[in-house]
C-alpha cells in the first residue's frame, strides 16, 4: 500500500511538472528575432524623410500668409498665458480674460504706431535730401574705383538720378498699396486667432493631453506645456526691459551724437534687439551711416555707432547671462541658423519668431529626452 502510494505521489508530481517544462520551453522559442537592416533599407528610410522635410517646408512657404498670423497669436499667446491664467484666477471667465489681453495688446500696439507716424512722417519728407546727401559724400569714394566707371553724371541721369526715382515712385506706391490688403487681412487673422487661443487654451491642452493613454506620457505632457509657457513668458518679460534699457540708451547716444529723431532710434534699437546678431548689425550699420551723413568727422561720425555695440555688447553678454542664467541658454550657432532659416522662409516676422520657436523645441526637447543619463566608464 504504502509503495502503490508513493507510486501514485510520484505520478502526481510529474503530472504537475510536465506543463510547467513545457511552458518553460514555449517562453524560450517564443523570442524576438531582429531583422537586419540593409544599406538600401537605411537609404530609403532617410530618403522618405527628406521628401517630407522638403515638402512640410515647401508647405509652410505657400501656406505662409496663414500661418504667419496663426504661429505669432500662438507665441504671443503663450506669452501671455500666465496674465490669462492671473485673470481667471479673479474668477474672470476665459474668454473675457483673451479679449481683456487682446484689446489691451491691440490698444499698446496702436499707441507705439500713433507715436511713431510723426517721426516716419518727417523721415519719408527728408528721403530725398538725405539721398542727395549720401550721394555727394560716397561719390568721392566710388570714383577711385576705376572699373566701376561712376562719375556725378551717373547719379544725375539715367536709373540712378533723382528724377528717375520720382518717376517710379507711382509703381513703388502701388506696390505698397497691393501689399496693405494682405497685411490687413493677416492682422485680423492675428487677433481674431490670439482672441480664441487664449480663450480655448486650456481645453487645447487637456485635448492634447488626453490624446496620450499612458499615464506617464500625460504626465510629461503637462510638465512639456508648462515649460513652454514659463520659459516664454520669462524669456520675453526679461528680455523686455533689458531691450528697454538698450533702447532708451540708444535715445541718449542719438541725441548727444546730433541725430535726428533720437525716439525713432531709440525704438528701432529695441525692436532690433529681439533678433540676435542681425538686428545689432543692422543698426550698427545704420547707425554709421547716419553718424557719417551728419558729421563731416570720420570720428564723431563713427562715435555713435561705436557707443551704441559696445551698450549691446555689455548687455547680451554681461547682464542677460547673469539675469536669466543658464535656463535659457541656446547656442548661439542654432539661434544664428534658425533665424537665417525662418528669415528665408517668413521673412521680417520669421526672423522675430526664430527665437521663440527655438526656445519652444528646446524646452520640447529638455523635458521629453531623458536628464540622468548613463556616463560610460573611461579609462584613466
Amino acid at each position: 500500500m504504502n509503495d502503490g502510494s508513493k507510486v501514485s505521489g510520484k505520478s502526481h508530481e510529474t503530472a504537475e511538472v510536465r506543463p510547467t517544462r513545457v511552458t518553460e520551453v514555449r517562453r524560450k522559442t517564443t523570442h524576438r528575432v531582429k531583422a537586419r537592416k540593409t544599406a538600401l533599407d537605411l537609404a530609403m528610410i532617410w530618403s522618405v524623410i527628406g521628401i517630407f522635410v522638403i515638402l512640410a517646408i515647401t508647405a509652410i512657404q505657400l501656406a505662409s500668409s496663414v500661418l504667419i498670423p496663426i504661429t505669432l497669436a500662438v507665441v504671443v499667446g503663450l506669452i501671455l498665458g500666465l496674465a490669462a491664467d492671473r485673470l481667471g484666477a479673479l474668477g474672470i471667465p476665459s474668454m473675457l480674460s483673451a479679449l481683456i489681453l487682446t484689446t489691451l495688446f491691440a490698444a499698446l500696439i496702436f499707441f507705439i504706431a500713433n507715436t511713431l507716424v510723426g517721426p516716419l512722417t518727417d523721415l519719408a519728407a527728408s528721403a530725398p535730401t538725405m539721398a542727395e546727401k549720401a550721394i555727394d559724400r560716397v561719390l568721392p569714394y566710388l570714383q577711385r574705383i576705376k572699373w566701376l566707371h561712376i562719375t556725378s553724371a551717373s547719379f544725375r541721369s539715367g536709373p540712378m538720378s533723382m528724377e528717375a526715382l520720382i518717376e517710379n515712385s507711382s509703381t513703388v506706391l502701388s506696390t505698397v498699396a497691393a501689399r496693405v490688403t494682405p497685411a490687413v487681412v493677416q492682422t485680423l487673422i492675428f487677433f481674431a486667432a490670439l482672441v480664441l487661443f487664449l480663450g480655448s487654451r486650456h481645453a487645447i491642452r487637456k485635448t492634447m493631453i488626453v490624446a496620450f493613454r499612458d499615464r506617464a506620457r500625460r504626465l510629461s505632457a503637462i510638465r512639456t506645456f508648462n515649460a513652454i509657457e514659463q520659459a516664454l513668458g520669462f524669456y520675453f518679460a526679461t528680455a523686455s526691459l533689458l531691450y528697454a534699457v538698450i533702447g532708451i540708451s540708444m535715445t541718449i547716444i542719438a541725441w548727444a551724437g546730433g541725430l535726428d529723431m533720437p525716439v525713432l532710434w531709440g525704438f528701432f534699437a529695441f525692436l532690433s534687439s529681439f533678433v540676435p546678431f542681425l538686428g545689432v548689425a543692422a543698426m550698427t550699420t545704420a547707425l554709421a551711416i547716419a553718424g557719417l551723413l551728419t558729421h563731416d568727422s570720420l570720428l564723431f561720425g563713427l562715435l555713435p555707432a561705436a557707443a551704441f555695440f559696445a551698450v549691446h555688447m555689455v548687455m547680451e553678454n554681461l547682464v542677460t547671462p547673469a539675469v536669466m542664467g543658464r535656463r535659457l541658454e541656446i547656442n548661439p550657432f542654432a539661434v544664428f541658423v534658425a533665424i537665417i532659416f525662418w528669415t528665408w522662409l517668413w521673412g521680417a516676422i520669421g526672423a522675430m519668431l526664430a527665437v521663440p520657436l527655438s526656445l519652444i523645441a528646446i524646452t520640447i526637447t529638455s523635458e521629453l529626452l531623458p536628464q540622468n543619463r548613463i556616463q560610460p566608464n573611461l579609462p584613466d
